[in-house]
């Protein structure tokens, strides 16, 4: 059955450049197995060694989460959108989740600014 799969920025070089491609499997790891035998490589980045899919990879079918739907066993139906996309990770800076809050051994810093740490002293 054939199934949409976006492909994120990050692994274009494998799909020589496609946004998205179309790709056969009845389950995700299926799935997965034929995108590998179209675009060696594409599953070393999926997937980890022992085959589980690497934590910082998010799969969606239509939308849902496949942790939610039984992960690399999830079904999938003809005409159904899987994306690949990578998890997003950074600082938040400056920022503090409380206005006015400090953490501890940190003097404020004028807005705008990133915090400065003072350290222990000594």
């Amino acid at each position: 059955m054939a199934v949409e799969v976006r492909i994120p920025t990050i692994l274009r070089k494998y799909s020589d450049g496609a946004k998205s491609v179309e790709a056969e499997g009845s389950t995700v790891r299926e799935l997965f197995s034929d995108l590998e035998a179209r675009f060696p490589g594409i599953s070393g980045q999926l997937l980890t060694e022992d085959g589980g899919l690497h934590r910082f990879v998010n799969v969606y079918i239509n939308d849902e989460d496949i942790r939610f739907l039984g992960a690399l066993d999830a079904k999938l139906d003809h005409g159904d959108v899987v994306a690949i996309l990578p998890a997003v990770a950074g600082g938040s800076g400056g920022l503090r989740s409380e206005a006015g809050a400090q953490a501890p051994g940190r003097r404020a810093a004028p807005s705008g600014s990133p915090p400065v740490d003072r350290g222990s002293g000594g």
